[in-house]
Order: structure tokens, then sequence, then C-alpha cells
């Protein structure tokens, strides 16, 4: 009979819960396959949520042995190397050009970071309305950087505030990443008129020089640094990966970073993402609740954007597009495809592309300028 239980040993422990974990994750794969939704992100999480919850889980611990995930886990996750080293790629892949033409672009980066701190005391109060829920500022601010729409500073917080929910967390991160072009148009048009939206903005195509470009990262690096030091691990990695870029003299690694570094980052943190929801943790109200808030902060890191721009418009001559506003987000570069393309549909001779992406590089900034204040604002507050 023990022989016969350790044959069937699989069979013996499975849960219901499993099956549900298993719809879950092929729903993850299926929205990376069938609609493109992020798919270096969303299969390998997908495929980790049911690797994770196969009966025994001994891809992540089985009879006092860790499994070969909770060894990534441990190693990249909780140490903070993937998120870092992620930033390093996305640096090298960002063009600042835009950005250094259009300096105020600066300021949408800001606006648009507006859904984190609403969320943060919408989560508050949700909590004080039902204590049951446990939600103390920390977990708040974790909830509330999914609005950033920026999946590694989401890791990065998370890690530090509420360990226990980072898979909801980051898996609410780069779904709603995945998910731009179906959450940002509606919000868009509810705040916008027909007329906003088809108002055409000049673009003054200024020459940025190569000192400017090399300056750029190593400044940024030192305000950074001085204003929210806590934010360095990010602002530092994220400009070392562009300085590589601006470099001119390091072709191979700035390459290697954007294609070999990033995809093999990519992939070992999505499978290992994907292996933190396990049903018990997983399958929990809280979950539902922190899928619920992050798209509160998703949204309202939109309408922030949006509402800054119109803001604006009161008091300026050369009227700004304010689908602009909503490209601050993190989201690089689906949000300015999102507003080009809205654009483009209101007015085919219409393009704000260059300004879209301004906003949209300002908002790669804005999101881990945001994480490193609430890094630093959360302890002090509790203090």
């Amino acid at each position: 009979m023990e022989e016969f239980s350790q044959l069937f040993q699989g069979v013996i422990e499975f849960q219901w819960q499993f099956l549900l974990m298993y719809a879950i994750g092929t729903i993850l794969i299926y929205l990376a396959i069938k609609k493109s939704y992020e798919p270096m992100l969303l299969l390998p999480i997908g495929f980790g949520a049911i690797l994770v919850n196969l009966p025994l889980s001994t891809i992540w611990e089985h009879e006092g042995s860790i499994g070969v995930l909770q060894i990534f886990y441990n190693s990249g996750i909780l140490t903070e190397i993937f998120p870092v080293l992620i930033f390093v790629a996305v640096g090298a892949m960002i063009d600042f050009t835009p950005l250094l033409k259009n300096p105020k672009m600066l300021f949408f980066g800001a606006a648009a970071q507006f859904g984190i701190f609403f969320t943060i005391m919408a989560a508050l109060l949700l909590n004080k309305a039902f204590p049951s829920l446990g939600i103390d500022l920390k977990t708040a601010a974790s909830i509330g950087i999914i609005g950033a729409a920026d999946g590694p500073t989401s890791i990065f917080v998370a890690t530090k505030f509420a360990k226990e929910w980072l898979g909801p967390i980051t898996v609410a991160a780069y779904s709603y990443m995945a998910l731009v072009p179906v959450i940002q148009p509606p919000v868009i048009r509810a705040l916008t008129t027909q007329k906003e939206r088809m108002i055409r903005m000049d673009y003054k195509d200024k020459k940025v020089s190569k000192t400017v470009l090399i300056a750029f990262p190593i400044v940024i690096t030192i305000i950074a640094g001085i204003i929210a030091p806590i934010s360095v691990p990010l602002v530092g990695f994220l400009m070392f990966g562009n300085l590589i870029r601006e470099a001119g003299v390091l072709e191979r690694l700035s390459k290697a970073a954007q294609n070999e570094l990033a995809n093999l980052v990519t992939l070992l943190l999505g499978i290992t993402i994907g292996a933190t929801m396990h049903y018990d943790k997983f399958l929990d109200v809280k979950t539902l609740m922190i899928l619920g808030l992050g798209l509160v902060a998703f949204i309202f890191d939109t309408a922030g954007g949006v509402l800054f721009a119109k803001f604006l418009n009161l008091f300026s001559k050369e009227k700004i597009n304010p689908m602009i506003g909503a490209a601050g987000i993190s989201a690089f570069p689906m949000s300015a495809r999102v507003v080009q393309k809205m654009a483009t549909a209101e007015d085919p001779h219409n393009f704000i592309l260059m300004q879209a992406v301004g906003a949209n590089v300002a908002g790669q900034l804005g999101s881990i300028i945001a994480g490193g204040l609430v890094l630093a604002l959360v302890p002090w507050l509790l203090s």
C-alpha cells in the first residue's frame, strides 16, 4: 500500500483549487499567444502558475529541499537582481532624444503618477471600512505603484513592502501594461472632446548634441541620488543602460543589453513571478482587491495626465492635445502608439507621435522616481 500511495501521490494530493490556477495560467498564455499582450511576460508567468500548482509543487519545494524556481526567486527577486537587470536593458532601449527636444514633457511624466498616490489613499480608506482586509500602509503603497505601469518598479517596491503579495501585484502590473490599448482609450474619450483630440501640435525638430545625450543619464543619476537616494538602484541602472547606448563605443554591449540580456532576464523573471502564484495565496479576496485597486491606479494615472494637459491649455496659447498626457505612464512605447492611433482616427493627418513618445519616456523616469519617493516616504511616515 505504501508503494501504491507513493506511485499515485500526485493524484492523492490533488486539490480542486489547482484547476482554477490552471485556468488562470491558461488565460494568461491565451492572451500572450492569441492577443499578443506582452507575450514575453504573460506566457512564462502563465506557465509558471501552472508549474507551481502541480501536486506536491516539487518545482518550488519538496521534502525540505528548495526547487529550481525558489532558487530563482531567492537569488533573482528577493535580491532585486532581476528588476535591476531589466532596467539596464530598458535603458539601453530608450532614446531620450524626443524628451530632450521637448523638456516640458517631463511634467506629463510627473502628472501621470497621480493614480499611485490616489490609490494608496483609496486602499487605506477601504481598509478603514473593512479592517479584516488587513491593508497597512506598506501594502497600500505596493498596490498603488501598479499604476505606474512599470513591472520592475512594482516588483522592487513589493519585495520591500509586501513580499507575500508579490504574485498578484506583479501579475496585475504586467497585465495592465499589456492591456494599455484596451484600458486607456475609453478613459481618454471620457475626459476629452473630439475637438480636443483633434488638436495639432507643431513639432520642432531641434538637434540634440551627443554631449547632451551622454551627460543626461549621468546628471539624472546624480540628481535622483540626492533627491531620492533609495531610488538609485532603479534610476542608476536605467541610466547606466542608456549611457551604454549613447556612448557610441560600446555598440556590442548595447545590443547585448537590448537583446540577449533583456530576453534572458525577462524569461527568468516571468516564470519566477508565475511561481509565486500558488493557490493558497492567490485565491484570496485580497488578490481580487489588489487587481481591482491596481486597475483604479492605472485609470487614474491616465486621467491625471489628461487632466493636467487640459489644465495647461487654460493658460497656454499653443494648445496641447490632452491625449499626450495619457502617454505619461511608463508603458513604453505602447501608450505612445495608442495616443497616435487615436489621433489618426480623429484626423488622419494629425501626427503627435513624437510628443507622445517624449511624454512616454518621461513616464519611465516619473514611475521610477515615484517608486523611490514611496520607498522613502512610507518608512518615514511609519516612524
